[in-house]
Order: C-alpha cells, then sequence, then structure tokens
C-alpha cells in the first residue's frame, strides 16, 4: 500500500522519536464518553465472550464492555506507565510499531483485535495490519475506529490531507491491502450534537488459503 503514495505521504511534521512524545504518560480519554460507549458497542458486537483480545495501540484504558469477560486481553503501546494501569490487560508489551512493525505474539493466537483512534499515526500501516493478521485466527475479526481528533504532529501527512469519509476509504484500503476480508465500514456517530463522531473499519483475516503470502503476493 505505501508504494502507492508519495514518499511524503507517511511522513509526521514530528519525526521526532516516538518513545520521546509518548513517554510521558497520558492518563485522560481522546474521545468523549458518547464516543467511547459507540467503539464499546462495536466491541460487544464483534469480540467473542470467553475469547483472546489482542488491545493494539493500547493505554490504560481499552474500552472493552464491562460485563463480558474475555479469557485473555493483551494490550501493546508506547507507555508501561499507561499499559500497567489498565485494569483488563492480561498481559502487555511496550513497542514502537513505527519502528519495529512486527507482534510478539504466535500465529492464530487471537479471536479479535481493536485499534482505537491510534491508525492515523502508523508509518507503516500495511506491514503492521498484516502482522494482525497474522496473529488473528482464520475468520476473527479487526475494529479499527476513529474520529476527527488526533495529536497533528504525529498523524501521518496522508492524514492531513483527507476529510471523515476520505479517512474510511483510507483504512478500508489498508485492510484491503493487508489481506483482510470482507472489509465493511460503519458510522457510529453519536446523533446528537456536540459529540465526536465514531467511524469504524471491520474486516476479518483471511483463512490460510486466502492470505496474500499463500497467493504469492
Amino acid at each position: 500500500m505505501k508504494e502507492n503514495f508519495p514518499p511524503e505521504a507517511f511522513r509526521r511534521q514530528d519525526e521526532s522519536p516516538d518513545e520521546s512524545f509518548y513517554g510521558q504518560p497520558r492518563f485522560v480519554t481522546h474521545i468523549d464518553d458518547r464516543a467511547i460507549a459507540a467503539v464499546t458497542q462495536l466491541y460487544r458486537e464483534y469480540f467473542p465472550p470467553g475469547g483472546s483480545v489482542l488491545d493494539l495501540m493500547s493505554s490504560w484504558v481499552s474500552h472493552l464492555p464491562e460485563e463480558v469477560e474475555y479469557g485473555r486481553v493483551v494490550g501493546l503501546g508506547m507507555n508501561e506507565a499507561e499499559l500497567s494501569r489498565n485494569p483488563r490487560l492480561s498481559d502487555y508489551a511496550v513497542r514502537n510499531l513505527n519502528r519495529d512493525p512486527t507482534l510478539p505474539f504466535g500465529d492464530d493466537e487471537f479471536d479479535g483485535c481493536g485499534i482505537c483512534v491510534s491508525i492515523d499515526y502508523l508509518t507503516r500501516p500495511v506491514g503492521v495490519l498484516r502482522e494482525v493478521s497474522r496473529v488473528l485466527k482464520p475468520g476473527a475479526p479487526l475494529v479499527v475506529t476513529f474520529s476527527n481528533r488526533c495529536f497533528p504532529t504525529k498523524a501521518v501527512a496522508v492524514w492531513h490531507t483527507l476529510d471523515d469519509a476520505g479517512h474510511v476509504r483510507l483504512v478500508s484500503d489498508y485492510l484491503a491491502a493487508a489481506g483482510f476480508t470482507g472489509v465493511e465500514s460503519l458510522d457510529r456517530s453519536p446523533r446528537r450534537m456536540f459529540s465526536d463522531p465514531l467511524y469504524a473499519v471491520v474486516g476479518r483475516s483471511a483463512r490460510p488459503s486466502e492470505k496474500p503470502e499463500e497467493r504469492g503476493l
């Protein structure tokens, strides 16, 4: 996917090490309560109770439904202090995916994966999402949610050039390029004034015979 964009598409205003930018814990939420409730409802719909869930680009909250028990919830993010405060995590890992897009997990390990309001910061999004497909069980869902907020200096340049509908198309293209199937776009914005919008792109990990590497791509 990245080769279809000019080199500057995935540059950021702030190209200093991400470890420096995210080194200070931020115990805040980045969308409002109604938008968070929309994320939680998506997780309620797509992630199976009792399953293993990967919270990618995680922090001190995971927005999973409180009433649902999962067998395992693993977070991967940039700030250990935030991850250690997250009560839903069974385990966590600290990793800068822009520096190393691989995931420290085995094949077919998870029943679902969520990426909440963070996809706009990835400089190698398709490489990361291919790794997500690898660690998901065949047919397991990836739920990517985003709004109209971001840290502007760390969001990639192409994100800044697009409106909300363009962001939905871009993320859909990411998932398709990474080999996800059944990709669908959803507008789950709260139907109230003065609430943050909430958009989602959902895809399913390809069956082994459908994964891009097995098709010679």
